[in-house]
């Protein structure tokens, strides 16, 4: 029997990003779980979800860009901290080394193994938060981390996060290819 347990979000364990923006001039990050894929053809989309008290948000709206970058297991102390803190208030960027890419304004991690560089596409504002989507621009990878010119996820190591737990948590092994293993029951249906 199924027991109801009140209007709770099980989409979790999302990847854990850092959100690049520059603010008032500096470069800042902000940890982010909150983001989703729009479309998997060029040209790709993204999304963040961001609540409106957050200081990167006005740096994405005065530049119109930012940066997602994918930080590995081994970030997630850095990464946690940069959630923790405020850039209004703290130097996030003392953490780690910064690149700029084709965009000029959207700061990046080089530590982090993968990193999206982002123009912004359009913003829906909610009451308590905004919605950016963002087209990539260009992306950048660790030679380390590729599997054929692609971002590994094995290789990458990111942090997942789950709000209903509270925690951080890393990939496991893949159990199965997409497209594929259901082939089995399709064809068991046409026969």
């Amino acid at each position: 029997m199924k027991k109801q347990i009140g209007s709770v979000n099980c989409l979790y364990h999302l990847p854990t990003v850092l959100v690049g923006a520059v603010v008032n001039e500096k470069p800042n990050f902000i940890t982010i779980a909150h983001l989703g894929i729009m479309n998997d053809r060029p040209p790709h989309h993204i999304s963040l979800s961001m609540g409106k008290v957050h200081y990167t948000n006005a740096g994405i709206k005065e530049n119109r860009t930012f940066s997602v970058n994918i930080p590995s297991e081994n970030l997630m102390t850095q990464t946690d901290y940069c959630g923790i803190v405020t850039g209004k208030t703290t130097d996030k960027t003392t953490l780690f080394q910064i690149f700029y890419g084709e965009l000029k304004t959207a700061p990046m991690i080089k530590e982090c193994p993968v990193n999206m560089e982002c123009k912004l596409a359009q913003i829906v504002d909610f009451p308590t938060h905004d919605i950016f989507i963002g087209e990539i621009v260009q992306t950048y990878a660790e030679e380390a981390v590729l599997n054929e010119e692609r971002p590994d996820l094995f290789k990458v190591k990111p942090l997942l996060f789950d709000m209903n737990s509270k925690r951080y948590w890393s990939i496991g092994y893949p159990l199965g290819n997409c497209w594929k293993v259901g082939m089995e029951i399709k064809k068991k249906m046409q026969e």
